[in-house]
């Protein structure tokens, strides 16, 4: 299966990125982006692209591709609406426009946020930009939209948010995470539980096109089954006969 990964870089991506290179089916992982990162990997293939509004350059490249996961995501705060529209919405549909074009068949997975306004007239900007997008892309000729909303995420393994207000709210309030989410699950995920559910909406689909944490939980929960019952079948297969 190959991935094209926008957004490798900022916390869900890292996450994402991660569960990508540890998933057996994943066999390239692209990862569009404006700067090098230090990460390595066999299965990993990195593109520089300036320009996030116009992708024709890379038409080629986004030939063949099974899911394109979309990470790439800003904060709102202290940017005009016209601008927060700009790399929230422009750069996603540019992008999937492309993608649809090269990759009619793939799954797009794009991240948005708890609170997204679908009804595009909400007061609050950020919300009803994400809804303008999400709207746009169901609108797309694809072969599936999966809209992930996730309220709280804990970053695991190392990762950190580019953010600096994030990075000093997990510093700071980063212990009772967990604990925050075993009073509101529904409200709770991971990195790690991110990126697996999307690998399981690429491979399998998903229930319902828009998908809040609860929603994200129980599909990594699906993979994650899948993968243990894999790795059981081989094991089974891999054993000697009984004597």
């Amino acid at each position: 299966m190959k991935i094209v990964l926008f957004g490798a870089s900022g916390m869900v991506g890292q996450g994402v990125l991660r569960e990508c290179l540890l998933d057996r089916d994943v066999s390239e992982v692209l990862s569009i982006a404006r700067r090098p990162s230090d990460r390595r990997h066999e299965k990993l293939r990195e593109v520089m692209h300036a320009d996030f509004s116009n992708f024709s350059a890379l038409q080629a490249q986004l030939t063949d591709v099974n899911a394109c996961f979309f990470c790439l995501g800003v904060s709102s705060a202290g940017m005009s609406e016209a601008e927060y529209r700009r790399v929230t919405h422009d750069f996603t549909l540019r992008a999937a426009e492309v993608l649809a074009r090269q990759s009619p068949k793939l799954t797009f997975v794009f991240v948005s946020g708890a609170g997204t306004d679908s009804s595009e007239q909400g007061s609050s900007m950020w919300a009803r930009v994400k809804g303008q997008t999400e709207n746009a892309l169901l609108r797309l000729p694809l072969g599936a939209v999966y809209l992930f909303r996730p309220a709280l995420i804990q970053p695991l393994h190392g990762i950190t948010s580019r953010t600096g207000v994030y990075r000093f709210f997990y510093a700071l309030l980063g212990p009772l995470v967990p604990a925050f989410g075993a009073v509101f699950p529904k409200l709770f995920t991971t990195t790690e539980r991110i990126g697996q559910a999307m690998l399981q909406a690429a491979k399998r689909g998903a229930p319902k096109p828009i998908l809040d944490s609860a929603d994200i939980n129980a599909l990594a929960a699906l993979a994650t089954a899948s993968a243990a019952a894999s790795a059981a079948a081989a094991a089974a297969v891999a054993a000697p006969p009984h004597a």
